[in-house]
């Protein structure tokens, strides 16, 4: 009688998992989980958060999977960019934090940042240090008029 018992349950059991529509078929190595785009594209800024104000901002009629998710990854580059140079003047200046100030002296001394945000005024990030050549007193005028 137990033996039968035992048989019913495992066949019961193997019917529940062979039904039609149901199990791990189709899945994906994700197990069911659900994986955001950004760590489809190996990503940290947020590609579903960047489609979105594309959509919102009417910038076109019409939005393409991929251009959010290129979008998200050239500013990743331009922060990651910006971050380490910045992270390069707080090690300079003996901090551990970056501040504005930092921000800066990175992008006002990498050529090719200062060009694209040459319109940007970034607050309490200060001047550059620089001395007009022409306020400098030339040695030689000095040394003939003495």
């Amino acid at each position: 009688m137990n033996l039968k018992k035992n048989y019913i349950i495992k066949t019961k059991k193997n019917k529940q998992s062979k039904m039609p529509g149901k199990g791990k078929a189709g899945r994906g190595k994700a197990g069911g989980k659900q994986q955001s785009r950004s760590a489809k594209a190996g990503l940290q800024f947020p590609v579903g958060r960047i489609a979105r104000y594309l959509k919102t901002g009417k910038y076109a009629e019409r939005v393409g999977a991929g251009a959010p998710v290129y979008l998200s990854a050239v500013l990743e580059y331009l922060a990651a960019e910006v971050l380490e140079l910045a992270g390069n003047a707080a090690k300079e200046n003996k901090k551990t934090r970056i501040i504005p100030r930092h921000i800066q002296l990175a992008v006002r001394n990498d050529e090719e940042l200062n060009k694209l945000m040459a319109n940007t005024t970034i607050a309490s990030g200060g001047v550059i240090p620089s001395i007009h050549p022409s306020l400098i007193p030339a040695k030689g005028k000095a040394d003939k008029e003495e």
